[in-house]
């Protein structure tokens, strides 16, 4: 196998600090800002950046994407417990504006730091699941958004517009949080917005499938669905 120069040794994610307005955020990203490349936004799961959110920027590296992961709380606002991560969490999911802003935030340092304006995607664990979808919700400029084990649920109340972004939907089977009214009504939403979507069931799948630090972990289809995230990115940004 034929490994170019400084592949080897050369995917480390980098501290990237950034603002919105007073609050200070705290993201990373790979070492290959500044490039002219593709650009993957990722956005983590409830408690903040943490080794999934790490090991799947230093991953895009290698696949030939900058990627960047996002502050999404801010400094001094990270969650310390499940109780703590439920409450921050659950803020942005009602005060999806809020949510919506900080991602927009986060796709503008990618952009700052290289990543190619119209090849740009957006992933997300868990409650960055959520922010992924609504990253489409809010027709931000992404190519295409990929929901890994987020919650599908959305305000009823709200109007489901057009999507142009491209969606990927990864939903473990036995995830409890999602519901089949969730399910179901996020398809009308899709199909209601005229997007370009789908969903992938990963079969003995609980809720963080493809976290190897949770109990929940399932190798074969976490693989799998790393796999699938490949296969979009690479249609949609290459």
């Amino acid at each position: 196998m034929i490994v170019a120069s400084g592949a080897l040794f050369g995917q480390s994610l980098k501290p990237l600090s950034y603002q919105d307005g007073s609050q200070k955020l705290n993201g990373m990203i790979t070492s290959n800002a500044g490039k002219k490349l593709p650009g993957v936004l990722i956005l983590p799961a409830w408690k903040g950046i943490d080794q999934e959110a790490k090991t799947a920027a230093t991953e895009l590296e290698k696949q030939g994407y900058i990627a960047f992961i996002a502050d999404i709380y801010g400094e001094g606002n990270i969650p310390a417990d499940n109780e703590s991560a439920s409450k921050t969490s659950g803020y942005y999911k009602k005060n999806y504006d809020a949510y919506q802003k900080r991602i927009s935030l986060a796709l503008e340092q990618l952009k700052k730091n290289g990543a190619i304006p119209a090849k740009i995607a957006v992933i997300g664990y868990c409650f960055g699941g959520t922010g992924a979808l609504e990253s489409a919700r809010g027709n931000l400029p992404v190519a295409g958004a990929v929901s890994i084990h987020g919650s599908l649920g959305k305000d009823q109340t709200r109007k489901n517009n057009p999507i142009s972004a491209k969606i990927l939907i990864e939903n473990p089977a036995d995830d409890k949080s999602v519901t089949p009214e969730d399910y179901n009504n996020l398809i009308k939403e899709m199909n209601e917005g005229n997007a370009d979507w789908q969903i992938i069931t990963y079969a003995h799948s609980k809720h963080t499938f493809t976290d190897p630090k949770s109990p929940d972990y399932n190798e074969v289809m976490a693989k799998r669905a790393w796999n699938h995230t490949l296969m979009f990115l690479k249609e949609i940004l290459k």
